[in-house]
């Protein structure tokens, strides 16, 4: 059983083909700068890179060059193309449509774009993808698995922001959350490795990258997260600034002269890490060699990892108790010492740290970087938001 794993952005497009009867990765690629001169597609099979540098004008032609990669017969795996039982896509917002992935029909596609203006960097990339492939697999099953959706179980206490109620109703302003495929995974990852019923476990799960949110799980469900109406709310990124006081907008434009759009890109593209540091967004810029040795590198670091225990702190008490912390993503598996700032003077919530494990963790594993003592577990588990799409697309395909 084979599962073909989209995700499609404006110009990109990344892929897995996953053989469902031991969850294995039989092949994966890129394509690049799609309707852009230059275009690219990178396919990675039987160990092997293969490159090819077609023109893509749109996203068929680039669905079309996948399929035909995969049925090549040099860099193939497949023999013919109902050897893949179902295509899952990542869509990026649900809203409050859709609680859990779906089987996708020209309904689920109108409200997609209906709320593409929730996300409009994204959801009409995602909506590109899933049309490509149903031109050129119109019998093969679509199912939609959206990033809100594991968030959807949060209560209105979290949910809500503090404006009149009928700008909720009417315009749909509520906090939604993002990166959800991710949190599922990681906090079911560690329920079995705590040997735990996820239903009985409280998780506070930090997916910690370019773009990082942070979640509290109990028993399964969300029931908050840092990630607000867009994924510019909660903690500072790479190049957004996280959350800050709404009034700094009026006075920002006011000093600058600058527009809503201006102040907007300022936010989303040019703060964080990036404008603390004055260098770099990139995380191992900042902190590897001599890199912590710069005080505004330091300070945007620490920063960050302050704020990451703030929600740690915050989550705790919102589930009463705290059985792991688990660190995923690119600075939460790969940066001890942002794991470790994070989660230090933890002690009166029964969390310790070794620093040898933290600082030796292997990579690619789950791995448990909390003392032997310690009543909270600190487990480091790599994400893998593709394999949860295959699943949900098994699932709901009913293969």
């Amino acid at each position: 059983m084979k599962i073909l794993v989209i995700n499609a952005g404006s110009s990109s497009l990344k892929y897995q083909l996953i053989d469902m009867t031991d969850e294995s990765v039989i092949a994966k690629g890129l394509c690049e700068r799609i309707a852009i001169d230059g275009s690219k597609l990178t396919h990675k099979a039987h160990g092997k890179s293969y490159e090819f540098n077609n023109p893509m004008p749109n996203h068929t032609v680039a669905i079309k060059m996948v399929l035909d990669a995969l049925v090549d017969k040099e860099c193939g795996v497949v023999a013919d193309m109902s050897e893949i039982a179902a295509v899952g896509h990542r869509v990026v917002h649900g809203a409050e449509d859709y609680n859990c992935s779906v089987l996708i029909d020209e309904k689920v596609l109108a409200s997609c774009e209906a709320n593409s203006e929730l996300a409009p960097l994204h959801n009409p990339a995602n909506i590109m993808g899933v049309r490509a492939c149903m031109a050129v697999m119109p019998n093969t099953p679509m199912v939609a698995v959206f990033d809100t959706a594991f968030h959807a179980t949060m209560p209105e206490s979290a949910y809500l922001y503090g404006i009149p109620y009928d700008d909720y109703k009417n315009y749909r302003i509520r906090k939604y959350g993002f990166h959800g495929t991710s949190h599922m995974f990681v906090s079911q990852e560690a329920a079995k490795f705590l040997g735990k019923d996820i239903k009985d476990t409280k998780i506070v799960t930090c997916h910690l990258g370019n773009g990082s949110s942070i979640s509290a799980v109990d028993g399964g469900r969300s029931v908050d997260t840092s990630m607000g109406f867009t994924p510019l709310d909660g903690l500072p990124m790479g190049t957004r600034s996280g959350s800050i006081d709404g009034a700094i907008l009026e006075y920002w434009m006011a000093k600058t002269g600058k527009s809503i759009n201006e102040a907007l890109v300022n936010l989303n593209k040019k703060s964080g890490m990036l404008g603390l540091s004055g260098t770099s967004s990139d995380f191992r810029d900042l902190v590897e060699g001599n890199g912590l040795d710069v005080a505004r590198n330091k300070m945007a670091v620490d920063l960050f990892s302050y704020h990451v225990k703030r929600y740690v702190g915050a989550y705790t008490a919102v589930m009463n108790g705290l059985d792991a912390i688990v660190f995923t993503a690119g600075v939460g598996e790969n940066t001890p010492y942002v794991r470790k700032q994070a989660v230090g003077n933890l002690e009166y919530l029964g969390v310790k740290l070794d620093d040898n494990r933290n600082e030796n963790c292997p990579r690619g594993q789950a791995y448990e970087i909390s003392a032997s003592d310690s009543k909270v577990k600190v487990i480091v588990i790599p994400t893998n938001e593709e394999l949860v799409i295959a699943r949900e697309t098994l699932a709901v395909a009913k293969l």
